[in-house]
């Protein structure tokens, strides 16, 4: 028995004015005229009998109708996709990764180079910005951003808690002495003392804090400088230990005291719905989840 549906072109149509809510953006997209777009639309609405789209000044809005289809036609497409992914000849691909600029230059970067070893098909390419990302307007297939991971709309999956606690090189607590109970902290400069970081550490172990206001040290406003001037032995960061792997490890930070204290929120993976089944988000997805924390 023949399936009676619209032509593929006519709903390819429909797809993007759904996923871009504009005319204009999905006759970009696609290479066709907006009159031409404009067109199709009228042409399904005509072969389905409803209105689809309601024609705004400043873009297009689903009607009930349209809302009930696009999101099942945005699945049909994914499936599609991944049914001709393996076949289709594409010498790379690229993943647009939006994060920001700590977590990329501290975690996700140097660890770039294990994720191409697993998929040399897939480039990532990285934005930093601290901004929020309108994934249907944007060139962005995933975002990594810093919260409590509840954001309507869009898939989120935990990548890691943050937790900070103080490091130091080691010249500077072979000058200064050794560190045998949080009082000792009392005796170090303290790098960016102006950070609500400190004031929680001290805090958390009933020391005065008023010795952050007395502090002459450089505030550094991101980890990234707070760890140069750490290793340059200018005084004590509090960082995060999972960022600094390979300095602890290396001997060049050093981390007294071991217990570490928790940030009340994470660093979260996030997308759209309907990029669940893209073959690109998964792999990165996978690769992310399993990564050394």
């Amino acid at each position: 028995m023949s399936r009676k549906l619209p032509s593929l072109s006519t709903i390819r149509v429909f797809e993007a004015v759904a996923r871009k809510l504009s005319f204009t953006r999905a006759a970009d997209e696609l290479g066709m005229t907006q009159a031409a777009v404009s067109y199709q639309i009228k042409l399904l609405e005509g072969q389905v009998g409803r209105q689809l789209f309601l024609r705004q000044p400043r873009g297009a809005v689903l009607t009930e109708a349209g809302q009930r289809i696009a999101p099942l036609v945005t699945d049909a497409f994914d499936l599609l996709q991944d049914a001709f992914a393996d076949e289709l000849q594409q010498e790379q691909e690229t993943l647009n990764v939006s994060t920001t600029n700590g977590f990329s230059a501290l975690w996700l970067v140097p660890r770039l180079a294990d994720f191409h070893r697993v998929h040399p098909w897939l480039v990532v390419k990285v934005e930093t910005t601290d901004r929020t990302v309108d994934f249907s307007a944007e060139a962005v297939d995933v975002a990594i951003r810093a919260g409590n991971g509840d954001w309507p709309g869009l898939v989120t999956k935990k990548v890691m808690d943050v937790h900070f606690a103080p490091m130091l090189s080691p010249k500077l607590a072979n000058r200064l002495g050794d560190m045998v109970a949080p009082g000792d902290l009392l005796r170090f400069p303290l790098i960016d003392p102006g950070n609500s970081w400190w004031q929680s550490w001290f805090d958390a172990h009933n020391l005065p804090t008023e010795t952050l206001r007395m502090q002459a040290t450089p505030s550094m406003g991101t980890q990234i400088y707070s760890l140069s001037a750490a290793l340059d032995g200018q005084g004590v960061a509090l960082l995060t230990p999972a960022y600094h792997r390979r300095a602890l490890n290396e001997g060049s930070l050093v981390q007294p005291f071991p217990e570490l204290q928790a940030k009340d929120w994470s660093y979260w993976l996030a997308y759209p719905e309907n990029r669940r089944r893209s073959k690109k988000v998964k792999a990165f997805e996978d690769w992310l989840l399993k990564a050394e924390t």
